[in-house]
């Protein structure tokens, strides 16, 4: 049987081996920058932005996802948007994914949401495919630009 529920501060500790999860499931296990104290002090503090959720199966967890509104000029509305999504490699295909995004689905109807969005690796066709499933439909249109690092530093700095 899954359960999903809201995220607490007694669960960093499980937030944090499963980014650390997704990050070497990305190819980027070195990546990681997160530390419990971090995510205490961006989910867990007063006016958190950022949002995470925890998916079991009895008492394990196999899954969660983290994510955050934004909001769109041309609707006029706020929007979900899903920053990571993981489930167990053991875990998967016993439906823990498609329940985080119904849940996430849910949460954005609720909300009055007019979008519910995220990105997907281009090499991950097992998402991909599971995205397209559930009905998502790509939008090709876009590139995503970031800032990061020393570029961004230097940037708002002026230079």
């Amino acid at each position: 049987m899954l359960t999903i529920r809201p995220a607490v501060i007694d669960d960093v500790a499980t937030i944090l081996a499963f980014i650390k999860a997704l990050a070497l499931y990305e190819k980027e296990p070195d990546a990681v920058a997160a530390t419990e104290q971090k995510l205490i002090n961006t989910l867990f503090c007063e006016g958190a932005t950022a949002h995470a959720l925890l998916c079991f199966e009895g008492d394990e967890a196999i899954g969660f996802a983290v994510y955050f509104y934004n909001y769109s000029t041309w609707l006029g509305r706020n929007g979900l948007y899903l920053e990571d999504l993981f489930v167990s490699p053991d875990k998967r295909g016993k439906g823990a994914g498609k329940a985080i995004m119904q849940y996430l689905a849910r949460q954005a109807v609720a909300r009055d949401c007019g979008r519910f969005e995220w990105v997907v690796l281009d090499w991950n066709q097992p998402a991909i495919d599971f995205y397209q499933s559930i009905g998502a439909k790509p939008q090709d249109e876009w590139i995503i630009y970031r800032l990061t690092g020393q570029a961004l530093l230097d940037f708002a700095e002026g230079h």
